[in-house]
């Protein structure tokens, strides 16, 4: 597209572009219907290319709407000349793309308009397009075949309703869409090589692969007189530009990888095609002699049957020009084929079906691994250290959901490698350990996991793997309480294994997920201080979105449903009718059951009603060792003689899928800690499970949750191993329903910001665009491809693996420099 006139753009403006060839009763038809359209005039510019009619359609167009401006082109230029001309003339901020044979709906402009001014990272609007009537679908969504073709499956279907619902879409139809104008002229607009027909395919194309959004809007509504264009070319004429303009939109597009399995295919795919609908038997042209007996003589083809020769020689001639277009193209790549493929919808569908035409459609999808390769998603492995069973603690549940979120999009395998007996219909759930690591590592595109992966598969490390490392647990904070039960220096020896674990995944990952904003700032100087905070970190996103996300510990899209009575009536010694405080989840030495406990005490003096319930005693890992505290608070229960009668102790773990069944029983939730860095920094986990149950809030102040209670008002905060404050804070969210209720209404509403489905968003959001760290990507040059650029790296130095001995000794002493030793010699040995 020519930039030689870039008029000044004019905010708010939308120029609505129209190219006329020989069509003026239409084009005026269409340009009238703008009076009714709900848009102010002065914000609305309406421009008319004549391509050259020679019939006096530009004066008619100029008599009979004035108020429209006529640009005569001087020539032919297509569809594709005739639009880019229109825009250099266009001085609004977005461009709108009518066919001459259409009209606008009211709210065509108002509703695409709408969503480009809420989402800058929406590029193009794509309108839903009906037939003239208003009846038939001409456009809901565009679909794109493998060897390039463009194809609407929904056209001429009643519209029912059914496609009113937004979404992102590969291209928008020319027949009514629209663009920024800026970003219009930025990619190049359309591409005059094509003329006509798939340019539209080759914009949105082009405009997805750059990293700019098409969304499909169905409150943007154009009426279209289906195929009036067409007819004026006539079939031959028709299919030979379908056919070549494929082939040069794969040829522009596909990265490397899917342009070597489909371009010879889509050749070879193209010259079939051509002789089927020609009726020409390919497989009998070798047998065809001339009388005299030699292979010299004329064979009759119809013209039908060469559009696919003359699209491929059309290919030749233009490749000087579209390798330069590829180059650039290619360059500024920001989204993978493999994320653009679900866009395709069907790119396996053959789109004709003559007989001999689909036979090669088989051999060659065969022959070149098409299918295998253009149907693939991303292979996304999901790996947790807590066992996926029956009864799963904070992590396996997390990690469970993580899998059940991506599924949908993506080949998900979720690994424990603490052992799996669960299953699901939507992923693979597999136990995998040590060696057994290597096949489901080396499977994956994307790597997700929690805790001491990148040393149990430290390969991970040195691999071009994206990785993606959630740390919403402070490890190394948790440890300075849950390792106060060791010898001294084995405490220190815990604190410094779990610190140097956390900075190998703060170096490696390309992408993290921490639980708060105030997580985010801690792990912000954590990575600061692993110099992740780069410039060119910084320059790709001032936020740091890229490298850093909040993704909380979510809670079930769907609400509890109760089966059965987990505690009331179920439990004995506690009735139907009894009022019942729960503490879900582990007993674990950062949190403080014991001034619970005296609270319960106090307040069952005035209420003998009360119960405490606490859900878990034994952690469902049997790794985890039952602690400290737990024994103390049943010490101090039995000593306070509560035990049975109004505090009560499951001893093992409430099966996930029944944790709603006590959920449902009780009248209060509560978290209670003691005050120290690993309450500054955590995340309550089971706060979200009484948010699930819409339960009223009691919880130590300090911590995250904290500051929600009081800001939001979902019960009671107090501070910490306050026993009077406990004892009142509770009594108020049991027996003082005015403020129960308030609480339960301000949970309910928070609730729903804390949905898994919404707290994932943005690592869904990374799995369809997964990419390595730009700190961390492997350097590439012009023509040396990524392996060589492998092979050339430089070998660390003496002075690197002093650093290494310095960074082993600090974490781990001298135990841990022998065994990174030895196992970098089995690497280095082994060709690891």
């Amino acid at each position: 597209m020519s930039d030689a006139l870039v008029p000044t753009l004019r905010p708010g403006v939308v120029s609505v572009v129209l190219v006329n060839y020989r069509g003026a009763d239409d084009t005026i038809t269409a340009l009238r219907a703008f009076g009714d359209v709900d848009w102010a005039a002065d914000r609305l510019e309406l421009l008319v290319v004549d391509n050259d009619s020679g019939d006096g359609s530009a004066d008619r167009i100029r008599a009979a709407v004035p108020e429209a401006r006529v640009i005569e082109s001087g020539g032919n230029l297509g569809f594709a000349g005739g639009c880019n001309l229109g825009v250099q003339h266009a001085t609004g901020e977005y461009v709108a793309f009518l066919n001459n044979d259409a009209r606008p709906d009211r709210g065509w402009v108002s509703a695409a308009v709408e969503v480009l001014e809420q989402d800058p990272t929406i590029g193009a609007v794509a309108s839903k397009v009906l037939d003239w009537e208003g009846r038939l679908v001409d456009y809901v969504d565009g679909s794109l075949t493998w060897f390039g073709m463009g194809y609407k499956r929904e056209v001429e279907k009643p519209d029912t309703g059914r496609w009113d619902t937004p979404k992102d879409v590969l291209f928008g139809t020319g027949a009514a869409m629209f663009v920024r104008a800026e970003l219009y002229r930025e990619v190049g607009g359309f591409d005059e090589r094509f003329f006509m027909f798939y340019e539209d395919v080759d914009l949105g194309w082009r405009l997805n692969l750059l990293g700019h959004r098409v969304r499909y809007v169905p409150g943007s509504v154009a009426f279209h007189k289906h195929h009036v264009t067409m007819k004026k070319f006539g079939d031959f004429r028709e299919s030979y530009l379908l056919e070549r303009n494929a082939l040069l939109s794969i040829y522009k597009n596909y990265d490397d990888e899917s342009l070597a399995r489909a371009l010879p295919a889509a050749m070879a795919l193209s010259v079939r095609r051509s002789l089927a609908r020609a009726g020409v038997d390919a497989t009998a042209l070798d047998l065809q002699r001339s009388p005299g007996g030699d292979d010299v003589g004329i064979l009759e083809v119809p013209k039908m049957g060469l559009t696919g020769t003359f699209a491929i020689d059309y290919l030749v001639e233009q490749l000087p020009s579209l390798i330069e277009t590829r180059r650039d193209l290619q360059a500024r790549r920001r989204r993978s084929d493999r994320e653009l493929f679900p866009l395709f919808r069907e790119a396996m569908e053959p789109a004709y079906g003559m007989p001999s035409y689909l036979e090669a459609h088989e051999v060659l999808v065969r022959a070149f691994g098409i299918e295998e390769h253009f149907t693939a998603r991303h292979r996304v492995l999901v790996v947790t250290g807590e066992p996926l069973l029956e009864r799963m603690a904070g992590p396996a549940i997390r990690a469970w959901e993580i899998a059940r979120a991506l599924a949908p999009d993506h080949d998900v395998r979720l690994v424990s490698t603490g052992g799996a007996r669960r299953t699901s219909p939507d992923f693979s759930v597999e136990y995998a350990a040590g060696a057994g690591l290597r096949e489901p590592t080396e499977w994956a595109d994307v790597i997700i996991f929690q805790g001491f992966l990148l040393e149990t598969a430290p390969w991970i490390k040195d691999s071009d793997k994206i990785v993606v490392a959630d740390i919403y647990d402070p490890m190394h904070l948790e440890q300075l309480e849950q390792a106060k039960d060791l010898e001294p220096r084995e405490r220190v020896r815990a604190v410094a294994e779990t610190t140097y674990a956390l900075n190998e995944q703060l170096r490696r990952a390309d992408f993290l997920m921490c639980a708060s904003s105030k997580q985010r700032d801690f792990w912000l100087g954590q990575l600061a201080g692993q110099g992740r905070v780069s410039p060119a970190v910084y320059d790709e996103d001032a936020g740091l979105e890229n490298l850093l996300a909040v993704v909380p510990f979510g809670i079930e899209d769907h609400p509890p449903v109760q089966r059965k009575h987990g505690i009331k009536g179920a439990v004995p010694g506690i009735g139907p009718d009894d009022k019942v405080i729960l503490w879900g989840g582990g007993i674990y030495n950062w949190f403080d059951p014991l001034t619970l406990v005296r609270a319960v005490g106090r307040l069952a003096e005035r209420h003998p009603e009360v119960r405490l319930f606490f859900m878990g005693m034994s952690h469902p890992n049997p790794g985890v060792p039952r602690m400290r505290v737990a024994w103390e608070v049943q010490e101090l229960a039995r000593e306070l003689g509560l035990e049975g009668t109004h505090v009560f102790f499951n001893e093992g773990w409430v099966p996930y899928e029944e944790r709603a069944d006590y959920l449902l029983d009780a009248d209060v939730g509560v978290s209670t800690h003691f005050e120290h860095i690993e309450t500054e920094f955590s995340f309550r986990t089971r706060i979200l499970d009484y948010m699930w149950a819409s339960l009223p809030l009691v919880a130590t102040d300090g911590d995250t949750f904290g500051r929600l209670i009081r800001e939001r008002g979902l019960g009671r905060a107090v501070q910490a191993e306050d026993v009077e404050g406990l004892e009142r804070a509770l009594e108020e969210m049991l027996f003082d329903e005015e403020a129960a209720s308030a609480a339960r209404e301000a949970v309910v509403a928070l609730a729903q910001e804390y949905r898994w489905q919404r707290v994932l968003e943005p690592l869904v959001a990374f799995c369809r665009q997964p990419r390595r760290a730009v700190d961390l990507a492997v350097p590439s040059t012009a023509g040396a491809d990524e392996r060589q650029s492998r092979r050339t790296r430089r070998r660390p130095s003496l002075r690197d693996d002093l650093g290494l001995a310095k960074d082993y000794l600090s974490a781990g002493g001298p135990r841990e420099l022998s065994r990174r030793v030895v196992g970098r010699v089995r690497r280095v040995v082994g060709g690891g």
